[in-house]
């Protein structure tokens, strides 16, 4: 199976779920008919899948199940508005795109690989990081608009604390994903690679 063939697949699973959340509200019934129409286009796309072979498969079912874990985020986003939810939906991508990448890097072998494997940590580390101080700060400047001016200055530190969490958590994917690329390398060579990303990083 050839790379085409992989990504018509993909795009074919991707058109699949484009319109399972598309409502911008929605009753009870509506979303639980959404909720099928989800249900069955994963159904569809997993079955698309059977065409590939090795290791394509198993990227083409990840994709599937990512894109119904996102879209099934999406809809109760809709159905269900809130920081929370938006958030969930921020995870659920990140998670999505984690899996699609893990597989992908099966393909490579060695060192490659291993950094392949600790780059898609750092970018789900990064994309939840952001999510986690997108929903702090909604959620404080929500309780400040409702309360005080001490209210608003509180969540001004929340939010600036979320920051400041997410940047802590991103340098320490991204102080593995350079550590990791040492191994690389043997001897002084490997301590010498060690050493400048411990300084680099900060690390003792």
């Amino acid at each position: 199976m050839n790379k085409f063939d992989v990504n018509a697949t993909a795009i074919a699973i991707a058109l699949a779920f484009s319109t399972g959340a598309m409502a911008q509200s929605m009753s009870k019934d509506k979303y639980q008919s959404e909720k099928g129409s989800i249900a069955a286009e994963y159904k569809s796309a997993q079955a698309a899948c059977g065409s590939l072979a090795g290791n394509a498969n198993e990227i083409c079912k990840a994709e599937a199940g990512g894109k119904q874990k996102v879209a099934k985020a999406e809809l109760w986003a809709k159905y269900k508005p809130s920081a929370d939810a938006r958030y969930k939906v921020r995870v659920a991508t990140a998670d999505a795109d984690y899996s699609v990448a893990r597989e992908k890097c099966d393909d490579k072998a060695g060192n490659t690989k291993d950094v392949c494997v600790e780059k898609a940590k750092a970018a789900a580390v990064a994309d939840k990081a952001d999510a986690k101080v997108q929903m702090k700060t909604a959620n404080a400047n929500k309780k400040a608009a409702q309360t005080s001016a001490k209210a608003k200055k509180e969540a001004k530190v929340e939010g600036a604390d979320a920051r400041k969490d997410a940047r802590s958590e991103k340098r320490d994917a991204n102080y593995a994903v350079a550590r990791e690329k040492c191994d690389a390398f043997a001897g002084d060579a490997k301590s010498d690679c060690m050493n400048k990303v411990k300084a680099r990083f900060g690390k003792s």
